[in-house]
């Protein structure tokens, strides 16, 4: 099942993105962006029974813009990401969706305005207690998820040449093939990943790995795609064609 992503509208309400996307005759929906609303759950009480939504990441959107990373060591971070993913569980469940998605965590705390960008230097945390604490968090929401009858995903991260030259390392987990198999053994049953290909392509071709072998390595845990497409050196959304790399390993076995 193909869902189109509101990550384009990000400057609509979602009712306003919504409502274009209804009018154009597309009926499967990831919400991932937009601008805060208040009545979240009436604004999608009246497009149920004309959509089916998926849930991803900041959604849905803060009144006050932050850095979702559950690898954070500061401890207020934190607690901003777990009610807002906590919200987004509950939420998933209110409305039976069955997925809910969202980045690994970062060694670094960044500020929104940065994600996507050139990010400036940044204290860099220790790797070995970030990836505990990261595991700890996924834990614990594949916990509550569970209850609600929800599975969660985690999306790959991306890390481009810039970003890996200013930090002199790579501070983006599960962006690497090596890492994310050992992040894998230890994720929960209801835990599994979303994988952006055009993150992998650009994070490939910095870290010198190679695609098909994420893809074959980690299929197993390979639940959902985001798929666009991008020259190798930054996450640029362009639009895909039967002549993008990725569409040959496309399998339909995934989930959507």
């Amino acid at each position: 099942m193909i869902f189109i992503s509101t990550g384009s509208y990000k400057n609509l309400s979602i009712e306003e993105s919504l409502n274009f996307l209804y009018e154009n005759d597309i009926k499967n929906v990831e919400l991932s962006s937009g601008q805060h609303d208040p009545e979240i759950e009436n604004t999608l009480r009246k497009y149920k029974s004309k959509l089916n939504f998926m849930f991803h990441n900041y959604f849905p959107p803060p009144k006050i813009s932050f850095t979702l990373n559950l690898a954070t060591l500061d401890d207020e971070i934190f607690k901003i990401c777990k009610n807002h993913i906590l919200k987004s569980i509950q939420l998933s469940s209110l409305f039976k969706i069955p997925y809910y998605s969202f980045h690994a965590g970062i060694l670094i705390d960044p500020d929104p305005k940065e994600l996507g960008k050139k990010i400036s230097v940044k204290k860099i945390n220790d790797k070995k207690k970030a990836t505990e604490v990261f595991l700890e968090r996924l834990h614990m929401f594949s916990i509550e998820a569970k209850k609600e009858g929800i599975n969660l995903l985690v999306e790959n991260n991306v890390i481009n040449k810039v970003n890996f030259n200013t930090f002199k390392q790579n501070p983006f987990m599960m962006s690497s093939l090596q890492e994310s198999l050992s992040l894998v053994k230890e994720f929960p049953s209801n835990i599994n990943i979303l994988l952006d290909l055009a993150h992998l392509k650009v994070s490939a071709n910095t870290l010198s790995f190679s695609t098909t072998d994420y893809l074959d390595k980690l299929d197993h845990k390979i639940w959902a795609y985001h798929v666009s497409d991008n020259d190798g050196l930054f996450d640029t959304n362009e639009l895909i064609s039967e002549k993008s790399w990725f569409v040959k390993y496309l399998k339909k076995d995934k989930k959507y």
